[in-house]
């Protein structure tokens, strides 16, 4: 096991896992404090580097394409104070940081994992209920449907609509841009039958982002709805001919299994840590779920 402890964070590899956990400093980032720690296997990852400075190092995972869905639905948009797969490191310890890169080229080299896209995504996105306030709204999701609350300062365009209800069936696509420069930035939805864009300032389906403090949590409203939206690299389902009279099985809730397999790791965490289950016995148990997300 490979472990470095700083005030950014801590990160833990155990050969088959790494586990990040932001650290309760206050430089850390909000967004890295409210997602929390985060469970990344090792199959998900596509390599690991390591930058010295003068003062200070930086840890950097890169994940394979489309294997996280909070890298997804921000399409790398993620600046470095909010990007939950890299750790500030400080000098004193860059002889900890250069082991640990070492430690997990080690075992991606002896695991064979493929650097490339994978069509599906190996991390589950952020547990939900959630709701975040920012901009000219308030976004919520339940794991089924989006809410889209409006404040004082939204446009009459969508305040004169009342509160958005998007089910998640509707849904065929989330985008979150932070604001950049003079442009403001958005968390935006595609909707099935809606009309063409529209800018975000009077999008009813979007809320629009003005550079705040709060803004990059929107991130998390659009890769937990992203988490359980189809993958967009998996393969078409092949067509299935039934005889006369047979009636199509209702396909099974992709949300509802996600979410089931979420609660199973958090129950699987809570059993190691209060012993009732070994390390070696967590460890199988933990890579049977990840394998069926």
């Amino acid at each position: 096991m490979a472990e470095i402890i700083q005030k950014d964070g801590t990160w833990v590899f155990d050969g088959d896992s790494l586990r990040l956990t932001p650290g309760r400093d206050k430089s850390v980032a909000l967004l890295r404090r409210e997602l929390g720690e985060l469970l990344v296997p090792l199959s998900a990852l596509a390599g690991i580097s390591f930058e010295q400075g003068r003062k200070s190092g930086r840890l950097r995972l890169r994940l394979r394409d489309g294997a996280d869905p909070l890298l997804h639905a921000t399409g790398g948009r993620l600046t470095e104070p909010h990007d939950p797969y890299q750790l500030l490191v400080e000098s004193d310890r860059y002889g900890v940081a250069e082991y640990f890169v070492d430690e997990v080229r080690n075992a991606l080299l002896l695991d064979q994992v493929p650097s490339g896209p994978v069509d599906a995504y190996l991390l589950p996105g952020p547990a939900v209920p959630l709701s975040v306030s920012a901009g000219d709204g308030i976004a919520s999701f339940d794991g089924e449907r989006v809410r889209l609350e409006w404040k004082w300062q939204a446009e009459d365009a969508k305040s004169a609509g009342g509160p958005r209800t998007l089910p998640l069936g509707d849904i065929l696509s989330v985008e979150w841009q932070p604001e950049v420069g003079m442009e403001n930035g958005h968390l935006r939805f595609t909707v099935r039958g809606a009309p063409s864009k529209v800018p975000p300032k009077y999008d009813p389906n979007a809320v629009e982002l003005w550079g705040f403090k709060k803004d990059p949590l929107m991130a998390l409203v659009a890769a937990a709805v992203q988490a359980r939206l189809p993958h967009p690299a998996a393969p078409a389902a092949p067509e299935k001919t039934l005889p006369p009279g047979d009636a199509p099985a209702p396909a099974p809730a992709a949300e509802d299994d996600h979410d089931a397999l979420l609660r199973r790791l958090r129950e699987l965490g809570e059993l190691h840590r209060s012993g009732v289950l070994t390390e070696e016995e967590f460890n199988l148990a933990k890579q049977a779920v990840l394998r069926r997300f």
